[in-house]
């Protein structure tokens, strides 16, 4: 038989309602008090169910990460024509730098900034995250120059890193000003000099 009693509670709704508090307020900044506001949890349902602020934060943090990654999968899926899927990729993260979301930030970049030098787990978790980012930048500009779309010279692996270097840096730029026009510019000005 089991011990205790069952959850009374949305375990992958809590996640989420504390992700919020998280991406809002930053890992340092969340207080255990905020967390047991926002999910509606006890202390010890809290504690029984994700073993502690670390713990929740880390369940947050993968829920973001699963969610940015599937979108990613999804736009530069390879079944489709590789440079429409770029542009389509590119023109999600203007969307996302720019206005109210720009100020909002990313919780992937905000965590990089936080937690990545000093606590491992976090650390791999970003680092996955971003080496995902780029070998499916890769894989579509490879599948770009395959069909004669990029410009000469352009290679692949290092258009990717500067890509990823472009975007991550988009999200910390629209912390403070989430231009739309600028980070279309910007995305623009780097599309022109990669395709034909």
């Amino acid at each position: 038989m089991p011990r205790g009693r069952p959850r009374e509670f949305d375990t992958d709704a809590a996640v989420k309602r504390a992700m919020g508090v998280f991406w809002s307020c930053g890992y340092h900044g969340t207080s255990l008090p905020d967390l047991l506001e926002a999910t509606n949890l006890s202390r010890g349902s809290l504690y029984a169910a994700f073993g502690d602020k670390h713990g929740l934060f880390l369940r947050a943090l993968d829920r973001y990460i699963d969610d940015a990654l599937a979108r990613l999968d999804s736009e530069l899926d390879p079944r489709n024509d590789a440079l429409a899927g770029l542009r389509t990729y590119l023109a999600g993260y203007v969307d996302r730098t720019s206005g109210i979301g720009g100020k909002r930030g990313c919780l992937v970049v905000a965590t990089a900034m936080e937690l990545a030098a000093h606590d491992t787990e976090v650390e791999q978790r970003i680092r996955r995250v971003f080496e995902r980012m780029e070998t499916r930048l890769t894989e579509a500009l490879t599948r770009a120059q395959a069909a004669g779309q990029l410009a000469d010279g352009v290679e692949p692996a290092t258009a990717a890193r500067m890509l990823l270097c472009l975007l991550e840096g988009m999200r910390v730029v629209g912390k403070t000003d989430p231009d739309r026009t600028m980070s279309q510019a910007a995305v623009q000005t780097l599309i022109d000099r990669l395709v034909r």
